[in-house]
């Protein structure tokens, strides 16, 4: 018996080519694919660079609106000495899982909360089983600074400014999804 997927988190797997659309017999034709290449891109690499004083992989967090410059923002991703730890364990302190993600609400974050998120937190949620949970994109203030540096498992942007500029451009550009490629 046929499932009708007519959630967002469907539409999410068709437009990134994980999920065919019903009744379409060539994918490569489809309006859903055309549109994907007009869409955001948010897309988070680690790349060969370490933190100095810490030696947290430095990872790339790039961000491409059509039409606009690609911008990159340096970030953290688990703890330095918890890069090989099984990245889909749920408080294992390893980097976020290869996969895609939806990107959820823009949040400010307040007194209440840990002063180690920073100003602002933009939720994530994988569009695939992993036993994670409660992830995001954060600053990490202590980042190349002290015991401190890195994230349990989420983004954690190096600087407050990025954060502070990439939120905006997440929120104006209505972006729906970010993919992890290593």
């Amino acid at each position: 018996m046929a499932r009708c997927l007519s959630s967002p988190a469907a539409t999410l797997l068709m437009l990134c080519g994980l999920l065919a659309a019903p009744g379409l017999t060539s994918p490569k034709a489809s309006a859903q694919e055309l549109a994907l290449t007009r869409e955001v891109r948010l897309t988070f690499e680690r790349t060969d660079r370490h933190l100095s004083r810490t030696g947290d992989p430095i990872w790339d967090l790039r961000v491409e609106i059509p039409g606009e410059p690609v911008r990159h923002f340096e970030a953290v991703s688990g703890r330095a000495d918890r890069q090989r730890a099984n990245r889909h364990q749920m408080g294992s302190e390893a980097p976020l899982p290869q996969g895609h993600y939806a990107i959820g609400a823009i949040e400010p974050l307040g007194r209440q909360d840990p002063t180690e998120l920073g100003p602002i937190w933009i939720g994530i949620e994988p569009l695939f089983p992993t036993g994670r949970r409660v992830l995001g994109i954060h600053l990490d203030p202590s980042a190349g600074i002290n015991w401190n540096s890195g994230t349990g498992g989420c983004i954690g942007l190096i600087r407050r400014a990025d954060m502070l500029s990439l939120a905006e451009l997440v929120k104006r550009s209505h972006a729906q999804t970010l993919v992890v490629n290593n």
